[in-house]
């Protein structure tokens, strides 16, 4: 990976601006599409509960480390010897778990047996539909890395032939797989619910389309359907260390955010936590918007917009242009970072066009229009994991729900 941090700290300043350069980072068994489960508030503990939250325990330590032994894991997690013995021994019949061999510095005695979670033993599949031309596609192992990639022409297209887009997408990844594939996950722009309906995706033509439950009947895989700026903050909390509270800015078709706080996403009264997008930036108009009114913030900040300005005009025009763009944004983050004081903003989307004059833009308004005192110590970054940011959210979602770890 090449990267190139570019750093700027002025008298006075409040925000801390880093340039990253990103990059493009057969049905699993039906025991594993158990292994994780939500036990309703209220409800009774039941030995299958309290068991099956042991085995994400054990998942989770082995996931986090390089090489434990049965009795490592014992000490990490609370649990008896013989119960994470019992917990280990199931969980390498179900290859989720292998043997890497023998303590390397083993101590005289019976030298200790170290365990790694199967990390190439089993397959993701993770979408993302928010770029306005493509569905993208990727097959990964559990650690994200990616094994395969496919994509699907979507100019023009909207409501049922999108879906069948998506299946068409889905069915070619499944076939290229070459590990049983554990789950499903898709990030779609537009207001997702937690039942993985997309109750509005105007761009796409969808409106309370079932998209979690079509895709999990037709290829009979657990899926997760998500926004794809929250998939995309999972996927930068995850795998681009960003802060435990954080603003993850996704710039393409439309404009949308994941809000984490705590370590958890925010998601709202209606599932529409971070929709900034139609929020209108100023009080002196612009362009009228798709949704009817006039400056909203993605009629300054969306992709093809901001394409149109470098297509324009010299040097000093289309740096100009994209400079205002960046104040346009500024402006709509300031409340929120001061309101939720967050410690990290991070934007994703076209490098080429974010990176530079709209970024110090960005910068400088937020600087001009939050507290130092309170706001010092902000981060504004460009995030490190290039288009691939909200698939490997979509990984992180399936690892959680699936295997309980992340």
């Amino acid at each position: 990976m090449t990267t190139e941090d570019a750093q700027r700290r002025s008298s006075g300043s409040t925000v801390e601006v880093t340039t990253d350069h990103g990059v493009d980072s057969a049905a699993a068994p039906q025991r594993i599409k158990a292994l994780a489960g939500a036990v309703r508030p209220g409800a009774r503990v039941r030995p299958e509960h309290a068991r099956r939250h042991n085995r994400a325990l054990v998942l989770q330590s082995l996931y986090r480390a390089d090489g434990l032994s049965r009795a490592d894991v014992a000490r990490e997690v609370g649990l008896t010897r013989v119960t994470i013995s019992d917990l280990v021994s199931d969980l390498i019949e179900e290859n989720l778990v292998v043997e890497l061999g023998l303590r390397p510095d083993a101590r005289p005695g019976k030298p200790a047996t170290l365990l790694d979670i199967n990390r190439t033993g089993f397959a993701i599949i993770g979408l993302d539909l928010s770029n306005n031309s493509v569905f993208r596609g990727v097959v990964t192992d559990l650690d994200g890395g990616v094994v395969e990639r496919a994509e699907v022409s979507v100019r023009s297209m909207t409501g049922d032939e999108a879906v069948n887009a998506v299946f068409d997408l889905l069915a070619d990844l499944i076939k290229r797989a070459t590990a049983p594939v554990i789950g499903i996950g898709i990030g779609s722009p537009g207001i997702v619910d937690l039942d993985g309906t997309v109750v509005s995706a105007p761009n796409l033509g969808w409106a309370d389309v079932p998209l979690q439950q079509l895709v999990a009947e037709r290829f009979d895989l657990p899926t997760q359907v998500a926004n794809d700026a929250n998939m995309a903050a999972q996927g930068e909390r995850s795998f681009g260390g960003a802060s435990p509270d954080m603003m993850l800015v996704r710039i393409g078709r439309g404009v949308g955010s994941g809000v984490v706080v705590g370590g958890h996403l925010v998601y709202g009264s209606s599932f529409a936590a971070g929709e900034i997008g139609h929020v209108v930036v100023g009080t002196d108009g612009g362009e009228e918007c798709a949704c009817g009114k006039a400056g909203c913030l993605e009629t300054w900040l969306s992709s093809p917009h901001l394409e149109s300005v470098a297509a324009e005009g010299d040097d000093e025009a289309r740096n100009a242009a994209l400079r205002e763009a960046g104040e346009r944004l500024g402006i709509s983050l300031a409340p929120v970072v001061a309101a939720l004081n967050l410690g990290e903003v991070v934007l994703a989307g076209p490098h080429n066009l974010l990176a530079g004059p709209l970024l110090e833009g960005t910068s400088e308004t937020l600087r001009s229009r939050t507290m130092a005192e309170l706001h010092g110590d902000l981060t504004l970054r460009m995030t490190t994991l290039g288009r691939d940011i909200v698939v490997l959210g979509a990984v992180v979602m399936v690892l959680t729900g699936q295997l309980g770890v992340s």
